[in-house]
């Protein structure tokens, strides 16, 4: 009797742990006036995960970053201000902004050309910030980014971005982590209106 009660514990557990993740269900966020003023403000770069090589190399550079989302006098765009230390350099750039479209999915645009790179996803979390991008080379390379309010992260939050990766077939091994060991960059705010 315990032999079958201990067979059947097993094959269950061994069916829980290769059930699917519902990929379908995890849809762009859809934000209304709330939430867009919620994307406002500061959010520390946690990690990225990239099928391109060169965004990889990128990401092991970055030892930590942020972004900085402020309001624009368009209402439907956020303008992004991205902060990054590499070595022991400072980088900064605006070149993005936050998009809400006329289906409520919120984008990610370049600022020069209006091109959409990505796309703001749903989480479980207020407090984390996911950015799924895609970039057309001489294939079609998947990514995905996240940021949080703050630099600790739950194991769910973590277990969170993880799935998502896996959901846009990213293998671990593309996944990075910011280190954290220099100190953050502190540029002085600089006022951008989109075109």
């Amino acid at each position: 009797m315990a032999l079958v009660c201990i067979v059947t514990f097993l094959s269950l557990a061994h069916l829980l742990s290769a059930m699917p993740l519902h990929c379908e269900l995890l849809l762009p966020q859809i934000p209304d006036n709330t939430t867009a003023s919620k994307l406002l403000g500061k959010w520390f770069y946690i990690a990225g995960a990239s099928q391109f090589p060169f965004h990889l190399l990128e990401m092991v550079l970055i030892d930590n970053g942020y972004l900085d989302v402020n309001p624009t006098e368009q209402e439907q765009e956020l303008l992004i201000n991205q902060h990054v230390t590499v070595g022991d350099k400072c980088l900064s750039s605006n070149s993005t902004y936050l998009e809400v479209s006329i289906n409520n999915a919120t984008l990610i645009k370049y600022a020069k050309n209006q091109r959409t790179m990505g796309k703001l996803m749903n989480s479980n979390s207020e407090e984390i910030f996911l950015i799924q991008y895609q970039m057309h080379k001489e294939k079609t390379y998947k990514g995905l980014y996240l940021y949080a309010r703050n630099q600790n992260m739950s194991k769910t939050q973590l277990e969170e971005f993880r799935d998502r990766a896996k959901c846009l077939s990213l293998r671990e091994e593309e996944i990075m982590y910011a280190p954290w060991q220099k100190e953050l960059c502190q540029m002085k705010e600089t006022k951008q209106t989109i075109p």
